[in-house]
């Protein structure tokens, strides 16, 4: 094998980032697309269809909300445990809708499942805000279902319901509810107006709620929700990121005027850095469940149209800012990457971050091309097919075009996870063992060496380390575990790259 200096490994890792040559690897994007959809019918909650495709998944949670007289079926599971975290499942319902409201052109007939997809969320959530006053924020008591190895359909731990109220309010979750159906009611509005209607509607009712009763679920809730998904950036981003939807769904200038008069609070907040400290002012190099700010710089910028022509507006500013920051040739780049070239950010399941600020990347892209325009890192000139390339290395990356050659999709290619992190997935499935799996009986399953008996099709782990490692182990579920927050990016990016190979 030949052996190449430290900085000429680094110039060779570049320079087939830029240029998007890797090894000549062909993917058959549709598939993954296809795939990458399916994944969430393994993680759906309460009574399945007849059209349910994964067949090992079964019947599970059925009286959810039930204790306290409110219908609360339905919805998803997060990642690989049993409970309903409704603030992760609402960003993961609006980059679903945003793959279909930017991408769906591309997708031929995944379209329809990439919808059903988003119904199966926009269902729950119209029951978790069905009762005025009061927003649904979890099912599922954390302490207890990570006490447990167990199969979705022999749950028997807590199913503890969390509500937010004027007196106990949850901003953040309940703005991110609002995001999420005022999103999915564009992705609605070309094939189902009334359904879209019924969502904006009730999209619109929630960030009121959540506007009007201002305060953080970590306050009201935080013993139940800390430390599995904190809000570490406050609600406010949020709020912003809702009134960009509603905006974008029903063109009323209000919502505009509130994202313009409330984003410079944004700059406020505090993001960690490498070594952990505590900066302010970097919020706009941040995307995922917890932080919106990047997304809504890029969401609004597409808006702004005249304005977009000039970098001195602030979101566009900001927007840029945020393509800088992850551009490896840049001298402004802020995020890691390995030495086969996946993006890497501080903090857990870091595919989130890739797949999350690659959809970004390929969204900005199309603002560029709508202005004909560059953009300016230092003395490094990025253009609109430089986002694409980079955003079309990260994808390729998950497919095979890494060091290990293998697919970090279950199900995808001829090699891939074969042990995650998945309690439905690693037990055998009721078809195959029909007696109860209590609490304590599956841990032998957990322990096994065995390759899960259930292929959760579709599922995106957490990915290898930064030196593109990969253990396959049930245990280390920092890379083994998949999330929905992973995936619902990667399908819009899947989308574009089907048509745009």
């Amino acid at each position: 094998m030949l052996s190449f200096p430290p900085f000429l490994r680094r110039f060779l890792i570049l320079m087939v980032m830029i240029t998007g040559l890797g090894l000549g690897n062909c993917y058959d994007y549709n598939d993954a697309l296809g795939k990458s959809i399916l994944f969430f019918e393994g993680q759906r909650s309460g009574k399945l269809p007849s059209s349910q495709r994964l067949r090992w998944r079964k019947d599970s949670a059925l009286r959810d909300g039930f204790q306290i007289g409110v219908d609360l079926v339905g919805g998803y599971y997060d990642a690989g445990d049993n409970v309903k975290f409704n603030f992760p499942m609402a960003f993961s319902t609006t980059m679903l809708s945003w793959s279909v409201v930017e991408f769906g052109k591309y997708m031929g007939q995944e379209q329809l499942n990439a919808l059903d997809a988003i119904k199966w969320a926009t269902d729950y959530f119209l029951k978790c805000t069905s009762i005025p006053g009061f927003v649904y924020v979890q099912v599922g008591d954390p302490y207890s279902d990570h006490n447990c190895w167990e199969r979705p359909e022999d749950m028997d731990t807590l199913r503890t319901t969390f509500a937010a109220s004027k007196h106990f309010p949850a901003s953040e979750v309940s703005a991110e509810i609002a995001a999420a159906l005022a999103s999915a009611a564009l992705a609605f509005r070309p094939m189902n107006r009334a359904y879209s209607a019924r969502l904006l509607k009730r999209a619109r009712m929630i960030f009121e709620f959540a506007d009007a009763f201002r305060g953080s679920y970590n306050e009201a809730l935080g013993p139940w929700v800390c430390p599995f998904y904190c809000d570490y950036s406050g609600y406010e981003d949020e709020l912003i990121w809702a009134a960009a939807w509603l905006y974008k769904a029903t063109k009323k200038p209000s919502y505009m005027d509130y994202v313009l008069n409330n984003i410079t609070n944004l700059e406020k907040i505090l993001v960690k850095d490498n070594n952990g400290i505590s900066n302010p002012g970097r919020s706009f190099a941040e995307f995922g469940w917890d932080n919106k700010n990047a997304g809504i710089n890029v969401l609004v910028s597409r808006m702004l149209n005249s304005s977009i022509s000039s970098s001195s507006n602030p979101i566009v500013r900001d927007a840029e800012r945020f393509v800088c920051s992850v551009l490896p040739e840049s001298p402004t780049v802020s995020v890691s990457y390995s030495p086969g070239g996946l993006l890497f950010k501080p903090g857990g399941s870091n595919m989130q971050h890739t797949t999350a600020m690659s959809f970004l990347l390929l969204a900005y892209s199309r603002v560029l091309n709508q202005v004909k325009r560059d953009i300016h890192c230092g003395n490094v000139v990025a253009t609109s097919a430089r986002l694409v390339k980079l955003a079309k290395t990260q994808v390729d990356y998950i497919l095979g075009s890494n060091p290990l050659n293998m697919s970090y999709m279950v199900g995808y290619g001829k090699k891939f996870p074969q042990k995650i992190h998945h309690r439905g997935s690693s037990l055998p499935s009721v078809d195959a063992h029909q007696d109860r799996i209590d609490c304590k009986d599956g841990s032998s399953y957990f322990g096994s060496g065995t390759p899960n008996p259930n292929l959760l099709v579709g599922a995106v782990v957490g990915g290898p380390d930064v030196k593109d490692g990969y253990s396959d182990s049930r245990a280390d579920f920092v890379h083994s575990e998949p999330t929905t927050y992973i995936n619902a990016p990667l399908v819009g990016l899947l989308a574009y790259f089907r048509s745009h190979p």
